[in-house]
């Protein structure tokens, strides 16, 4: 008899997932295409996703909706900035909704969305593009190894 191990701290799992906000709109899908594989605790999923497949085997499919304090925060009104429009280059042409790359203090990459600008500043709201949703989190168990 095999005993087939459940998802836990440090597991190596391979699975299809979709995220959908609550209007089933689909914002990430591996179902279409190559799946996932990832080490429980790695953190390439947030731990508000990890804890509701922890105990799934393979084979195992579920849903689980995922509270945005779960997921990736609420969105926090002191991540949106007024940056001096001087700091973008003058040819650029800025339009509301374009990500752009800006450098943190670490010098790691920080995207932020551009939400208006006039002659003097910019506005760019540094919050995850996913702040503040609850999030449906569809899951497809394909392989788990113990860790």
């Amino acid at each position: 008899m095999t005993i087939t191990p459940n998802i836990q701290a440090g597991s190596k799992v391979t699975l299809h997932f979709s995220l959908k906000l609550e209007n089933n709109d689909i914002v990430d899908s591996t179902f279409n295409r190559t799946p996932a594989s990832f080490v429980v605790g790695d953190g390439n999923l947030p731990e508000g996703f990890e804890k509701h497949i922890h105990g799934l085997t393979a084979g195992s499919c579920d849903s689980f909706l995922v509270a945005p304090e779960e997921a990736f925060g609420q969105h926090n009104p002191s991540n949106i900035q007024r940056v001096g429009r001087s700091r973008f280059a003058p040819d650029m042409e800025l339009v509301e909704g374009l990500v752009i790359s800006f450098a943190d203090q670490a010098g790691g990459e920080l995207p932020g969305v551009i939400q208006g600008f006039d002659e003097q500043t910019v506005t760019v709201d540094f919050n995850h593009p996913l702040a503040g949703k609850a999030l449906i989190f569809d899951v497809e168990i394909l392989s788990v190894e113990a860790a």
